[in-house]
């Protein structure tokens, strides 16, 4: 059995480093961390696709104790940052659950959560619409290409043994944590709006007419109001969900940056 080139050339040493890279990113990141892709698949693709890395990247030698102890954290050091920037990729994503839990609460699907089996979590229902169309949109614009593309490139980046994880990136976490917040309610504000401008007029009604039973008119309202402004910004969405995929990218390389001390 002939050996790959890239698998003698740089070690065993060196190719179980990045694929604990690569497979640390696919345990969580979308698309692929998602519960219904087998872990035998995960493991597979992360194995081929570090093959094909380590024979078409120049890789950095890797520097460390001569014991097993030492290589072991090296280990562990480079799951943990191919785990990391799988989950600031999916914490970009939590935004359409965001919006979908906001718009729920207006319009009264708040208390109706169904079951997802593919995260194992209750999801609003607007919340699991919105995301499998945004699965569908990420697929249509490679985005899972993205995310295997800027592992790619966080071998450069970020050579093999060479993370510290340091206070500038929590400060990129936490700053994400407020964008995808602003961006979730962004993606809500319409049929909030909407929402909101049918209840006051449902009050003024109320005082108008004091004998017509608001609340037998108001919930079954102020669904068919939400759907309607749901279908009339589905083109508002897309764009709304291109430019998550670009705070995802984004996420992910300043992410890189301040992993790397140099």
């Amino acid at each position: 059995m002939q050996l790959p080139a890239g698998l003698v050339i740089n070690g065993f040493e060196v190719f179980l480093l990045v694929f604990v890279r690569m497979t640390g990113l696919f345990v969580v990141a979308p698309i692929f961390g998602r519960r219904n892709v087998p872990s035998y698949f995960k493991i597979g693709f992360s194995f081929f696709i570090s093959l094909i890395l380590i024979n078409t990247t120049v890789l950095h030698s890797v520097t460390y104790s001569d014991s097993i102890p030492g290589y072991v954290l090296l280990v562990v050091k480079e799951f943990l940052v191919g785990l990391s920037m799988g989950y600031v990729a999916y914490l970009s994503y939590t935004a359409i659950y965001i919006a979908g839990e906001l718009i729920d609460m207006k319009i009264g699907f708040g208390v109706v959560n169904v079951m997802d089996p593919m995260s194992n979590i209750q999801v609003p229902i607007t919340s699991n619409l919105y995301f499998i169309a945004s699965m569908l949109i990420f697929l249509a614009m490679d985005g899972h290409h993205m995310l295997i593309r800027a592992l790619y490139d966080s071998f450069s980046s970020l050579p093999l043994g060479s993370t510290v994880f340091s206070a500038g990136a929590h400060d990129v976490v936490m700053k994400l944590f407020g964008t995808v917040l602003a961006t979730g309610f962004k993606m809500a504000a319409p049929i909030v709006a909407a929402v909101l401008i049918a209840d006051v007029a449902l009050g003024t009604i109320s005082r108008m007419v004091p004998q017509m039973n608001i609340f037998v008119i108001g919930m079954p309202l102020k669904i068919i109001v939400g759907l309607i402004i749901v279908a009339l910004t589905i083109p508002m969405f897309i764009e709304t969900i291109k430019s998550v995929f670009e705070l995802m990218g984004l996420s992910v390389d300043n992410y890189l940056k301040e992993l790397n001390p140099g």
